[in-house]
């Protein structure tokens, strides 16, 4: 057992090396301010430990916040930008929790290290941060963050169109991933980082009552549409907020893809991944459906989240380095 043990350490070794191979021909790097700023990781993590003590909410909202900013200009911090039509206020992020960890940590940061760290790699470093924290008890494993990225000065809430939505067609989220450079598992593993957090009854309500002429969304297990529907009443309250992951909201595992072969996936977009015939493998993979190459969530969540962090990376010359995440210098 202790062999297998050390063999399975050496793969999820290898598994990080290739992808942070990847990262650092961009321009990034594990281990970025080990000179700059030998503290920085160490800041983050202990600043996002604090804060998800209090509120275990911002686990999902900070995962959330750096897929929402790598997919608009890439990973350059410009979701976290004010003003009055940035993309900090676009429909997509109105909800997102978290921003204040980011600032909290930014100020700690610039206090022990001026001018040196990104708010791109800071909120980078919080996300997968925030993950560990959750996925910890749960036998989860986390991976190396490459840094070095800059921050950048653009943000229109405009530009939050090319986002995945929650009604949106495989065929029309694998173009937007493909388009960054990820593939059809990334897109199955990203979107299963739905494991954790919840959503607002007004973002699938709608499949509950009226979604075809005789009723509710077909694709969803009618016994399920029951417990939906009293927790989400057809002129209830829109806001109320409901588990991603029915019955393990508050763990990191593969839960997720169990609900969504039973019918039980919330959002319309996350349940096509099961019925869709290009991703079902993939999830039934995940799953470990006896026939197909198993696939270990963990591992390979770590490996997309990655590669999508280098999305549209500015480095080098580009962008700058705020001195506070909300505002361009």
């Amino acid at each position: 057992m202790a062999g297998c043990g050390f063999k399975h350490f050496i793969l999820v070794f290898l598994l990080f090396a290739t992808a942070t191979t990847l990262v650092e021909g961009q321009g990034t790097r594990v281990g970025f301010y080990s000179r700059t700023c030998p503290s920085a990781e160490s800041i983050v993590r202990s600043t996002v430990r604090s804060h998800f003590q209090s509120n275990p909410a911002i686990a999902p909202g900070l995962l959330r916040m750096h897929f929402h900013d790598c997919f608009v200009h890439g990973c350059d911090a410009s979701i976290l930008i004010d003003g009055p039509n940035t993309e900090k206020t676009a429909g997509p992020n109105r909800l997102i929790r978290g921003y204040e960890v980011i600032d909290d940590a930014k100020t700690q940061l610039e206090a022990a290290c001026p001018g040196v760290v990104s708010c791109a790699d800071i909120l980078a470093h919080a996300a997968r941060d925030s993950v560990v924290l959750v996925i910890i008890t749960t036998s989860g494993r986390s991976w190396q963050v490459p840094t070095g990225r800059r921050d950048g000065t653009v943000s229109l809430a405009s530009d939050t169109s090319n986002l995945p939505g929650f009604r949106e067609s495989i065929d029309s989220q694998k173009q937007k991933f493909a388009a960054f450079g990820l593939n059809t598992q990334d897109l199955v593993a990203l979107v299963a980082g739905h494991t954790i957090g919840t959503s607002a009854c007004q973002f699938f309500r709608y499949r509950l009552y009226n979604f075809t002429a005789n009723g509710p969304d077909p694709t969803i297990d009618s016994t399920f549409v029951f417990q939906l529907q009293s927790l989400c009443p057809e002129n209830g309250d829109a806001s109320r907020r409901v588990d991603l992951d029915t019955g393990s909201g508050n763990r990191f595992d593969t839960s997720f893809f169990t609900n969504l072969r039973n019918g039980r996936g919330i959002l319309e977009s996350d349940q096509k991944l099961w019925t869709d015939a290009s991703t079902r493998p993939i999830v039934q993979q995940f799953l470990g459906v006896r026939g197909l190459r198993a696939l270990n969530f963990n591992v390979e969540f770590g490996r997309s989240m990655v590669k999508m962090s280098n999305i549209g990376v500015k480095t080098g010359t580009e962008g700058e380095i705020r001195g506070v995440c909300s505002a361009i210098n």
